[in-house]
Parts: structure tokens; C-alpha cells; sequence
């Protein structure tokens, strides 16, 4: 699930808070509203289903970052209600009319990735859509057994405004006591790329129809081969083609994911095979996988993929939907659920990685040329380090080809990605000092021309950094 593009305000001398340590802090503040949100949802209702939705949805606000400013809080308070009402209800269609909630959820989820056409607002509302829903996989819907002090059909929606709460108030004391920076929307120049704006459809709509079908094969082969626990292939055809940036980077994400995953259900199943742990201390092992997840998550999505399929399996021993005998078929459906996922990105209307890597790559440099643009009234480096942090998304995918055979050459993708993030310091240099020779804009200019044409790119590239440090010195 991407979130879109933002930054933090730079700390000094072009460099940020270590990508660690700001993860950690975002990792404790969201951990920190989650918890707070369980507790008040708890004294509300004891039903399990509505401490995880409680527990989601504060993920999901937190990754989609719609608190940070106003605007973004009033469509928070009414998107997150409506969201965590629909996830209720689909979950019901899925227990009771198994065939409809399968497209409703398909359709709800290809509503979520199509609506980023529509830009940076589109696309955060999207994101927050998108992972309420997939706790429906993992938590069965169960009738409410205990009455509670809110009518079960409100109790989404306070569940949805108590999460927006503790968000709020845990980012805003955050903010306060200087623990995080405030955090701007990335407004960089959006400029029109021949080589995503030629293809028809566009890229989000051929992500939202690949994610469909993916989802629409997984129902379909899962309900008729695993009838009995058919939602781990779902899970993982939706987790593999999810923050789809081009088959390459599908294929190189569902390795990770694949094995993350596969590690978490075999260390979730030696938990409930051997620890012999009760309910509270399952409680306390899941939001401890929670917040090992949100932390490790950029350094590699293989160890989202593993912390969270510890908390999802120990979710369904916990509601009493597992057993250890499952761990094998467990790992055959998430295996079935990858070659959904990969094949459907691979051979259905493809996306190039390439291009998405020379789209982000171009629209670094403009953000750049705008920033050393003498006639711009302010000039700050904040669009041309969110650009370049845009082209770090996708770089592992091409660094990690380098290990396949034929693919070690010294003009492919891998080697632009190394040279223009090796232009950060002395660019930031520039920025600062409010002043580049011309040696520096024709560089510039070359660069962004040879976008066009990959042969040109490499050589283009290393001409802007030797400029950028020469004139740097």
C-alpha cells in the first residue's frame, strides 16, 4: 500500500534524520495511538473484531498521513467512518454471501488504487481504504456475542473517529516535544511524461485492473480448492501486487514478501505450538510484531511481510479459526497466492519499471532545475529530496538485478539510479548558496533532455555530478 510521497523538514547541512531512527519514532507514536484506541474501544465493546479494526485503522491513518493538516483531518473524519462501516459490512457479505463480498471486496480495492489518478488527496484517501479492508481476510466476521454499550451498526464508525482521536493527539504531542518535524505535502512539478501518458490505459488504471483480476483468480481458485481457510491466497495475491511500481519491481517485492511471509507462519506456528501463550500475552506478542513491522518496513518490505503474518496467523489461532496442523497448507496458499499475484502484473497490461524509474528520474530533475531557477522568488531543496527519495522506491528492484545473468552492463537502470542520488549533496549545496555557474544548468538540461533517449542517460548523468561537485568546491 503506497502512501504519497512526503518529507521532513531538512535537519541542516543537507541531511535528514537516519531513515531508522525517523522510522522508529513513527513507529512508537503510531503503536502509541493504536494502543490508546484499543483500550477505549475495549471499554466499549470486548468483542476481538473491534480491538483489530480499532487497531488497523489507526495504521492506516497513520501510513496515509491525512492528520497532518487541516484539510486532510475534516476528509479523515468523514472518509474513516464511511471506510470502517464498509469494511464491516463486506465482512458480513463474506460470511453470509460469499460470492458477493468477493466483488464487492475486489471492487472496493480496484476503487482504491484507481483513484490516484486524481492526485496526492485521491491518493491518500485511497491508501486508507485499502488496509481496513484486508483485515477482513484475516479476521473473520463474528456475530457480536456480548452486547456492548453502542449499537453494533455505530460501532464502526465511533471505532473510526476514536482512532482519527488518538492519531491527532499522539502526532500533534509528538510535533510538541520536537520528536517529529512537521511534515509537508510533496508538492514537487508534475510534469507530463511522454512515456506514461502514451500508454492506454494510464498506470493506475492498468494497476487497478491488474489487482482486480489478481484478486477475482485468487477468490475464484481458493474458494474451490481451500474452501475451508481460502483467504491466505487472497491475502497474499493482494500483498504481492500491492505499491505495484512496474513488473520488475512485483517480481523482486513478491520474493521478499513470499519469504517474509513464510518465515512468519512458520515462527507463528512454532508460538502456538510451543510457547502455549494465553489470550493477554498473545495480545502483547501481536502489537510487539505490529510495531516491529511499522519499524522495519523501510528498510525491507520482506520484514512487513514477516512480522505481519505472525500477527495475522496468531489473529486466527487467537479467534479460534487455526491450528498448527494448518502451517503447511498455510504456506501452499501463500505460494499460490505469489504466482497469482506476479503472474497477473507480469503478462497483464505490464507497466515497465523502466519507465516508472526515467519518469521519477525526470521529474527529480525539474524539481531540481525549479530549485537553482534564479527567478523563482523562494528556492528549497524539500521537492528535490522527496523526488529523489520517489527514484530510492524503486531502485532495489534494478540493484538487485544486477545478480542476474546479462544484466550487469554499465548503462542500465541500476547505474542511472547510483549517479543521480550521488548528486544530493553537492545539488543541496547549490540550493543553499542560492547561486549555480551556467556549467551546471546546461548539464541540468542535458540531462533532463537524454530522459528520452536511455542510451544517453548514463553519460548525462555523470556529466551533471562532475559539474554539480566542481562547482560545489
Amino acid at each position: 500500500m503506497d502512501a504519497t510521497n512526503r518529507i521532513s523538514a531538512p535537519l541542516g547541512a543537507g541531511m535528514t534524520r537516519s531513515p531508522l531512527t525517523h522510522a522508529l519514532l513513527q513507529a512508537a507514536t503510531t503503536m502509541l495511538a493504536a494502543i490508546a484506541t484499543l483500550l477505549c474501544v475495549l471499554a466499549i465493546s470486548p468483542e476481538s473484531s473491534s480491538g483489530v479494526l480499532a487497531v488497523v485503522l489507526c495504521l492506516s491513518l497513520s501510513r496515509s498521513q491525512l492528520d497532518r493538516d487541516r484539510r486532510g483531518r475534516i476528509e479523515a473524519f468523514f472518509v474513516l467512518p464511511a471506510v470502517g462501516l464498509a469494511a464491516a459490512g463486506i465482512g458480513v457479505l463474506l460470511h453470509r454471501f460469499p460470492i458477493v463480498g468477493a466483488v464487492v471486496f475486489t471492487a472496493g480495492m480496484f476503487v482504491s488504487i484507481w483513484l490516484r489518478r486524481f492526485g496526492p488527496m485521491a491518493r491518500r484517501i485511497g491508501s486508507l481504504i485499502a488496509l481496513p479492508f484486508v483485515t477482513l481476510l484475516t479476521v473473520p466476521y463474528l456475530p457480536p456475542r456480548h452486547p456492548g454499550l453502542v449499537p453494533p451498526f455505530l460501532l464502526p464508525i465511533l471505532v473510526a473517529l476514536l482512532a482519527l482521536f488518538w492519531v491527532n493527539v499522539v502526532h500533534l504531542l509528538a510535533q510538541a516535544l520536537r520528536l517529529m518535524k512537521p511534515i509537508t505535502l510533496q508538492t514537487a512539478v508534475h510534469i507530463a511524461s511522454p512515456a506514461e501518458s502514451t500508454l492506454r490505459p494510464i498506470a493506475s488504471t492498468r494497476m487497478a485492473i491488474q489487482m482486480a483480476l489478481a484478486l477475482a483468480l485468487a477468490f475464484a481458485i481458493s474458494y474451490t480448492v481451500f474452501p475451508h481457510h481460502w483467504a491466505w491466497v487472497v491475502l497474499t495475491a493482494f500483498i504481492v501486487n500491492s505499491g505495484n511500481r512496474g513488473r520488475l519491481d512485483v517480481a523482486h517485492k513478491s520474493v521478499q514478501r513470499v519469504l517474509g511471509a513464510v518465515a512468519g507462519t512458520i515462527g507463528a506456528g512454532l508460538i502456538s505450538m510451543h510457547l502455549g501463550l494465553d489470550r493477554h500475552a498473545m495480545v502483547v506478542l501481536m502489537l510487539a510484531a505490529v510495531f516491529l513491522g511499522v519499524w522495519l518496513r523501510p528498510i525491507s518490505y520482506g520484514w512487513w511481510a514477516l512480522f505481519i503474518t505472525v500477527v495475522l496467523a496468531l489473529l486466527q489461532d487467537f479467534v479460534g479459526v487455526s491450528a498448527p496442523a494448518m502451517l503447511w497448507s498455510r504456506l501452499e496458499e501463500i505460494v499460490v497466492g505469489a504466482v497469482i499475484g506476479v503472474a497477473v502484473a507480469w503478462f497483464v497490461l505490464p507497466v515497465r519499471s523502466a519507465g516508472i524509474l526515467r519518469r521519477r528520474m525526470a521529474d527529480a530533475l525539474a524539481a531540481l532545475a525549479t530549485a537553482l531557477d534564479r527567478q523563482q522568488p523562494t528556492r528549497a531543496p524539500d521537492a528535490f529530496l522527496a523526488a529523489l527519495h520517489a527514484v530510492e522506491q524503486v531502485a532495489p528492484a534494478f540493484r538487485a538485478s544486477r545478480h542476474v545473468a546479462r544484466y550487469v552492463r554499465k548503462d542500465r537502470p541500476a547505474a542511472w539510479i547510483d549517479v543521480l542520488l550521488a548528486c544530493r549533496e553537492p545539488a543541496y549545496k547549490l540550493i543553499e548558496q542560492g547561486h549555480a555557474p551556467a556549467s551546471v544548468h546546461q548539464a541540468l538540461g542535458h540531462a533532463r533532455r537524454s530522459m528520452r533517449e536511455p542510451e544517453t542517460i548514463l553519460a548525462a548523468l555523470q556529466q551533471l555530478q562532475a559539474s554539480l561537485q566542481q562547482a560545489g568546491k
